[in-house]
């Protein structure tokens, strides 16, 4: 479906569950078929996902494109294609002694129809990132797209009706009031990755039908400079993640703890780095805009309040740029001593803004995350492995990366997921296939049993049965 109605989008939400009725345990070539064709369809689309996501950005970098969202569903199809075999097997599991010789399985089933509501900022790595894990799965799949990436949603749809059938995977395009006819359906499974504002109202319209949800979320995600760290490799790796994406990214550090009278210090690390980086901002295809005059105009007002509250403000244009008002281009700006009462301390900045705070101590720091919401990403940077470890286990966030940022994102191998206000869920590889199976535990009665000594009528032989029993067991 191109343009989607309510009528429309519960048609086709009726037509894959039909469909999945009739085949609830697709075969593993089936399930192979699909995932090939998708691939195929990436190497022969790549240009069309570049043009697309760029003219939707109004300035997207082709290569951070290729990187964060091809790259990435290229390698999770590859991963769940050597893997899917395994993953699809009934696995035996321990037996009680007092229940053999019966035995037990654990059986992985398809849920039946899922649903992924995808944000802009990836418009196709969590589009199709949660889709080929459902369809791994066995799961037939319904896509709605934001609708601020028009041009890659429309694309999303011709990608359908090309190489899928729209009982095994279709696309919904349409404003907020269809996302919220969306999130009403009776999915099997409902994946969401956005707001934790908006993710409170999708897994409450998910509650009303007891559709099992996964929330993949954001908040304000701490990078901790210890007083091991080498300050100017930390500076460079943290440009990279702060910037990425123009900073657009649920994962990307929201803020800096750092020694006590360190912050000039490593601010102007991170002016260095970022020159390097993009020496250039205005007409740099590598730096990318923000999506929206919206979004832009948020981000101004969030510094211009830390501004005003007497923070330093130190924006980074190594050219010395002007930007017409037509450009959603935002210059990188690290933001010192903003108060902890400010927009930009209290909310997700997701956008080019970096706020360094310092710490007392490692106590002092440590804290800091701790009385705030749990976050979807911690870093760490630092040689001190015993500090490293103290972080590690007084903090809890969704993922970690130590020395660098955002890899943790990249694992198959590591499920991916938030915690609390952050998130609840993970997927990526198995963890992404377990997510959209249901693991069916079967009980193998033996013929030959002692089961029976436990029905009724009771008497002095169940008594003693009992009691031995609760010692062993």
């Amino acid at each position: 479906m191109l343009q989607g109605s309510p009528t429309e989008l519960v048609a086709s939400f009726e037509r894959q569950r039909q469909a999945f009725a009739l085949d609830p345990a697709p075969t593993l070539a089936t399930r192979l078929s699909r995932l090939d064709r998708l691939a195929t369809w990436l190497d022969s689309h790549e240009p069309d996902i570049v043009r697309a996501i760029d003219a939707d950005f109004q300035g997207r970098s082709a290569h951070e494109t290729r990187l964060a969202e091809v790259f990435v569903v290229r390698a999770g199809i590859r991963h769940a294609r050597r893997h899917l075999k395994q993953w699809m097997r009934t696995q035996r599991v321990p037996t009680a002694l007092h229940f053999r010789p019966a035995y037990n399985r654990l059986m992985p089933q398809p849920l039946g129809v899922v649903g992924i509501i995808a944000p802009w900022n990836y418009p196709l790595q969590l589009s199709l990132g949660p889709a080929l894990a459902a369809l791994a799965a066995g799961n037939r799949v319904l896509i709605k797209p934001s609708e601020l990436t028009p041009r890659l949603s429309a694309l999303l749809a011709s990608m359908a009706r090309e190489i899928f059938n729209p009982d095994e995977l279709d696309v919904a395009i349409g404003d907020v009031e269809l996302g919220k006819a969306f999130a009403s359906l009776p999915f099997d499974h409902l994946f969401f990755t956005g707001s934790t504002q908006v993710g409170r109202d999708v897994a409450q319209a998910a509650a009303a039908n007891l559709t099992p949800v996964t929330l993949e979320l954001g908040g304000k995600s701490p990078a901790i400079l210890d007083v091991s760290c080498n300050v100017a490799v930390a500076a460079q790796r943290i440009a990279f993640g702060k910037l990425l994406n123009a900073g657009q990214t649920c994962v990307a550090p929201d803020y800096l703890l750092v020694p006590a009278g360190t912050a000039e210090k490593i601010a102007s690390h991170l002016v260095q780095a970022i020159a390097k980086l993009y020496p250039k901002l205005a007409a740099n295809p590598d730096y990318t805009a923000v999506i929206s005059e919206r979004h832009r105009a948020r981000l101004a007002e969030m510094v211009g309040e830390a501004r005003a509250a007497g923070a330093r403000v130190i924006e980074v244009n190594p050219a010395g740029e002007a930007f017409n008002t037509a450009s959603r281009k935002f210059p990188p700006t690290l933001v010192i001593g903003a108060p902890a009462s400010t927009r930009l301390m209290r909310e997700e900045i997701f956008g080019p803004v970096l706020p360094i705070v310092e710490y007392a101590n490692l106590d002092d720091a440590l804290a800091y995350v701790q009385r705030n919401a749990r976050p979807l990403a911690l870093y760490w940077f630092g040689d001190d492995a015993s500090r490293c470890n103290r972080a590690l286990r007084e903090t809890v966030s969704g993922g970690v990366t130590i020395n660098d940022c955002l890899w943790h994102l990249a694992q198959e191998s590591q499920p991916f997921g938030g915690v609390g206000p952050s998130g609840m869920g993970a997927y990526h590889g198995k963890w992404g296939f377990d997510t959209f199976s249901k693991r069916k535990p079967v009980f193998h009665q033996a013929r030959l049993n002692g089961t029976g000594l436990f029905h009724p009528p009771y008497g002095h032989t169940f008594n003693w049965l009992l009691r031995v029993l609760s010692r062993i067991a």
